[in-house]
């Protein structure tokens, strides 16, 4: 491993790039893995979370060694720790990013003051802008003034992705909205009660976007929700997602995290999200959190006929089954569907059929399956059977609460039990079972753990553990078959 030639290490370390651990400790092996690693540690050096980058204080030294001798001093008199090292390496030649927070954070390693470390910012943002070849990657979440120092038109008219949050003035959002064309990804923070209209330039001007992501985010606002004074809160919603329906052509990732109540959720008019939806046919990742989809005629109508043909992800926190089996009824490539909360607008059976016949006739290559908990009944036994041999892909199976009359629970859990090991894949790994839709009595667990032994190891999760611990007798029987092997893990 040591003796490969420097383009295979390349092409090893550019696929271990997310793993600071991994990509650290290769520095130490010899020279040539050193020098390979540093251009890619360096390419966006402020991504790796598991650092505590305010407490770095080697990236304080490489930063500020770059500072010009007269700075330095000038610095130094001003009572702020300068670095003197000389390095191994011209680290910034490969920075092609720049986290503001992340940024500021390390200066503070310089001084206590606000005022010096104001200065240290003037002094690095100025020669960061300058030797930085290009900057691919911007968080912009701090200092905005770097989009108005001189080299910026030429750094970062080539930006590909951008972080940002609703308190910069818009002036900034204009000034990059002129610079910056080509930008494929963008993450909006909604951290301000009143409308940025700026937001809305930045993404008109766009011509290549492919990634978007909106959060709300109002903690600053929000420690008690019944204090929470809502009519502050300007609609910076339907503009924006207007100009996102002009990007339908490119859009492939639309990931949205509205504020709510749920205690108040429909109170809530966010049909601007709904009818953006429409547009967004060429999506390959789909991810809402918002307050459940009103249940409009228009919209339904509209959604009967849209196709989703290239959807891979789909990831809703609360949605009626009957929109989401119009949402996946086309989707031939979709590998995970993650629902947290199944609404019924329908009666529960045709519904329930419905969603899992539509899973069988078009969702074959499967991996991560959210289901409601179906009624008891020959049509839904059928349908259910017919899924688990098709998706031979599925991974994780997990069932989601219903609203039918309960009492049939225990019925449930043998029947899922039995269902299980006559027909689910062997990559079937991942179960997970909600409260009082599905019980398991202990005779069942065993004959079912007897019966999965030769296959992978299972992890079971349970929403509530206290049926599962009302004698210790579950708990020996998970234990015996996590020693032989047969469960992995288990929340009970």
């Amino acid at each position: 491993m040591s003796k490969l030639n420097k383009d295979i290490l390349f092409l090893i370390f550019e696929e271990l790039q997310d793993n600071s651990k991994y990509l650290f400790s290769c520095l130490m092996v010899n020279r040539i893995w050193c020098e390979t690693v540093i251009p890619i540690l360096w390419r966006n050096p402020w991504r790796y979370y598991a650092i505590n980058y305010c407490k770095k204080n080697s990236l304080y030294s490489i930063i500020t060694s770059y500072l010009s001798n007269d700075i330095k001093e000038f610095l130094s008199k001003k009572g702020i720790k300068i670095s003197g090292q000389s390095l191994a390496f011209d680290y910034l030649s490969f920075c092609r990013s720049i986290n503001i927070k992340i940024i500021d954070d390390i200066i503070s390693i310089g001084s206590s003051s606000e005022y010096n470390r104001f200065l240290l910012q003037e002094e690095i943002y100025s020669f960061l802008i300058k030797k930085c070849p290009e900057i691919k990657y911007l968080n912009m979440r701090g200092t905005y003034e770097i989009v108005y120092s001189p080299e910026a038109k030429a750094r970062l008219e080539s930006l590909c992705e951008l972080t940002c949050d609703t308190l910069i003035d818009p002036r900034y959002f204009y000034r990059l909205a002129h610079i910056c064309q080509q930008i494929q990804g963008i993450v909006i923070i909604n951290n301000n009660l009143n409308a940025n209209h700026g937001t809305i330039k930045l993404i008109e001007f766009q011509k290549n976007l492919k990634y978007f992501e909106w959060v709300d985010d109002f903690t600053e606002f929000t420690e008690d929700y019944d204090y929470f004074d809502w009519e502050k809160l300007e609609d910076p919603y339907t503009e924006i997602f207007d100009i996102l329906k002009n990007h339908a052509n490119t859009l492939i990732h639309f990931e949205i995290s509205l504020y709510f109540d749920y205690n108040y959720s429909t109170n809530y008019d966010y049909t601007f999200l709904q009818y953006a939806l429409l547009e967004l046919q060429n999506l390959k990742i789909l991810e809402i959190n918002s307050p459940r989809f009103l249940d409009i005629d228009d919209f339904n109508e509209k959604l009967e006929m849209v196709t989703y043909r290239d959807l891979e992800i789909i990831e809703i926190d609360v949605i009626d089954i009957y929109q989401v089996t119009c949402i996946i009824k086309n989707s031939l490539y979709l590998k995970e569907l993650r629902i947290n909360d199944f609404h019924w607008n329908d009666n529960i059976i045709d519904g329930s059929l419905n969603f899992i016949n539509t899973i069988c006739d078009n969702c074959f290559l499967i991996e991560y399956l959210s289901i409601p908990v179906f009624p008891l009944l020959e049509n839904h036994f059928i349908e259910f059977e017919r899924l688990l041999k098709k998706c031979q892909n599925l991974r994780s199976l997990n069932f989601k609460d219903a609203c039918y009359e309960k009492g049939e629970a225990l019925e449930f859990g043998d029947y899922l039990s039995n269902v299980l090991i006559r027909e689910a894949s062997t990559n079937l790994i991942n179960i997970g079972i909600p409260y009082f839709d599905i019980e398991f009595s202990l005779e069942t667990l065993e004959k079912f753990f007897e019966k999965w032994k030769g296959r992978p190891a299972v992890s079971l999760y349970f929403d509530n553990t206290y049926f599962y611990r009302k004698d210790n007798s579950y708990m020996k029987l998970f234990d015996k078959y996590k020693i032989e092997g047969v469960i992995k893990d288990i929340n009970a």
